[in-house]
Formats: C-alpha cells, sequence, structure tokens
C-alpha cells in the first residue's frame, strides 16, 4: 500500500482534531502533550514540528473554533438585504444563540482560561480571536459608515477596540467563575450581566449610535452561560 503524504496543514488540522476531542474528554488541564502524539498517532518530532507546546494547540483550536463560527453566520454576512446595523445585530444574535448551544463546552473551558496562572494563555487566545473576528467587524463598520448609520472616521481602529473591550471582561470573568456555587454567586452573575450591558452602549457611542442599538446580551443569556455544566 502507498505512503499517504498529508499536507502540513491537513497534519495540523489532524492534531488539532485529536486534541480538541482529548480536551472536551478529559479536560484541559488533564490532558498532555504525549496524551495528543498517542491520540493522533504521531511521532513526537511530528508533534513539536507543528506545535512548541499544550498552550499552542488551545490557541490554535480557538482560532479555528472563530473560524467555524464565522463560516456559521456566512448567510447573515452575504445578505444583500441586511444593512449594517440590522447585520451586526443578526451576526451577534446568532453568536449568543451558538454560545448557548456550546455553553457545557464554554463553561468547562472558562474555568482554565481564567485561572489567574493562565492570564497569558488567555491573551494569547484572545489575540487569536480577535485576529479572525476583526476583518467581519470592520468590513459591517465600514458598510454602515458608508450608509450614514455609523459615525465611525477610522472602521479598522474601532473594530479593534470593540474587540479589546470585550477582553476588558477579564476580571469580572475570573470573579463570576470564582463565585460559582457559592452565596456570592448570583450577585456576581448579576454584576456580569450589567457590564456586558454596558459593554453594549460603549459599543453604540463607538459607532456613534442611540444607547440600546446594539445590544449585547439577552435576557437569561449570561446566567445560561456562567451555570453551564
Amino acid at each position: 500500500m502507498p505512503r499517504i503524504v498529508k499536507s502540513a496543514d491537513d497534519r495540523r488540522n489532524e492534531i488539532l482534531d485529536g486534541a480538541q476531542a482529548l480536551f472536551f474528554e478529559r479536560g484541559y488541564e488533564r490532558t498532555t502533550v504525549n496524551d495528543v502524539i498517542a491520540k493522533v498517532g504521531i511521532s513526537k518530532g511530528g508533534f513539536y514540528h507543528h506545535f512548541s507546546a499544550k498552550e499552542d494547540l488551545l490557541e490554535g483550536i480557538t482560532a479555528r473554533l472563530a473560524q467555524d463560527a464565522v463560516a456559521r453566520v456566512r448567510d447573515i454576512l452575504d445578505d444583500p438585504a441586511l444593512g449594517a446595523l440590522k447585520r451586526l445585530n443578526a451576526f451577534l444574535a446568532r453568536s449568543r444563540q451558538m454560545k448557548r448551544e456550546d455553553a457545557p463546552k464554554l463553561r468547562a473551558a472558562f474555568d482554565v482560561i481564567f485561572r489567574p496562572e493562565n492570564l497569558l494563555l488567555y491573551h494569547r487566545i484572545n489575540a487569536a480571536s480577535i485576529a479572525v473576528m476583526r476583518p467581519v467587524l470592520t468590513r459591517i463598520i465600514v458598510e454602515g459608515t458608508a450608509e450614514g448609520v455609523f459615525a465611525v472616521p477610522e472602521p479598522e481602529a474601532a473594530a479593534d477596540i470593540i474587540l479589546h473591550i470585550g477582553a476588558s471582561t477579564h476580571d469580572i470573568m475570573a470573579r463570576t467563575i470564582a463565585a460559582s456555587g457559592t452565596a456570592e454567586e448570583d450577585a456576581a452573575i448579576e454584576e456580569l450581566d450589567r457590564r456586558l450591558h454596558f459593554y453594549g452602549i460603549a459599543v453604540d457611542r463607538i459607532l456613534g449610535l442611540p444607547d440600546g442599538s446594539v445590544p449585547f446580551v439577552e435576557p437569561g443569556f449570561t446566567r445560561a452561560v456562567m451555570t453551564a455544566r
């Protein structure tokens, strides 16, 4: 039987597939690089040709999940019947729906990513996600500015600022996760919900819109995601 030679991209995706399956099955902390190597059936040299550490796997998985999320809203992004504001809100609504559907997996990932010792890992993962989402959001802002709906002189800068505001919720997310299962859990979830509402208002003002034009949360969303198991 002839030997099958896989491309670098195929091999990288194969490794990410194996790592993602193990992370969701066993948890990130309980999965080792050797576990991934055994799962995929490659040599250590083959693994380290593509990734230098386990943290790189989580970063790669994050970027790939972000790309998949964009693919799942492609119909919204490409719908010629939608104006920019409706497109943005439909995009965010679909994203919230997907987060609700994937809430148990998201919540398990949060338990790892938001630990104090994983702050650097959080920033690396966030950077991987932003790299995928920046051109998507920039395109919508350019469209809205051309329509006269948004008042944004620098669309790419505005997209970057909006995405980094999302990253600024790290500390309050970490506090909410730490409060899980305690008497402070309800209050922590309510505080996070208020912060996300304010995040939406900040985005309104960056885009030059009336407050409440771009809702980032809906009733029950924050609790559904943060209490999923």
